[in-house]
């Protein structure tokens, strides 16, 4: 199993062109900005390159890590210690019936929305309880992940 570091960069590119889509004030831009207490003159002092740069590394270290959810053959290799030179005949055996098994988009969106949901959702929420933030910004800011993170995790899974 080799990392595609393509497709990562792919998927972390991804979450950029959902941001445009999910923050633009005719979709979520407006109420967004309201529950999270953002104003125009904050966003005008923003460095949008640092912003913009830091949010494709981020989304990379979180592709990094989707490809291990969302390629069930780690998993496998996973089993063996992950180096397959010292797995026993069985690995190998294994990976010639289903190395490509399950490396679809659609599969890998499955997966990825499944961590969006059963993740981000969570972490989103206990964050936004302690910080007194509304259910709207949850729904909002989780809402964007899980998009996020179902078309991830369908580019890493398809990219063999």
């Amino acid at each position: 199993m080799n990392v595609n570091f393509l497709a990562l960069l792919l998927a972390a590119l991804s979450t950029v062109v959902v941001g445009f889509i999910w923050y633009n004030p005719k979709v979520f831009g407006t109420v967004w900005m309201k529950e999270s207490g953002m104003t125009e003159e904050k966003m005008k002092g923003s460095n949008m390159i640092m912003i913009f740069g830091l949010s494709i590394i981020y989304a990379f270290f979180i592709s990094f890590i989707l490809q291990m959810l969302v390629i069930h053959q780690f998993g496998a290799l996973g089993m063996v210690g992950g180096d397959p030179s010292i797995a026993k005949p069985s690995y190998a055996a294994f990976m010639a019936d289903y190395g490509t098994a399950f490396r679809s988009f659609k599969h890998g969106a499955l997966h990825g929305f499944m961590t969006g949901l059963f993740f981000i959702l969570p972490v989103t929420g206990v964050g936004a309880l302690y910080e007194r933030r509304s259910f709207t910004y949850v729904l909002i800011s989780s809402g964007y992940w899980i998009v996020s993170m179902t078309i991830m995790g369908g580019i890493i899974c398809m990219m063999q």
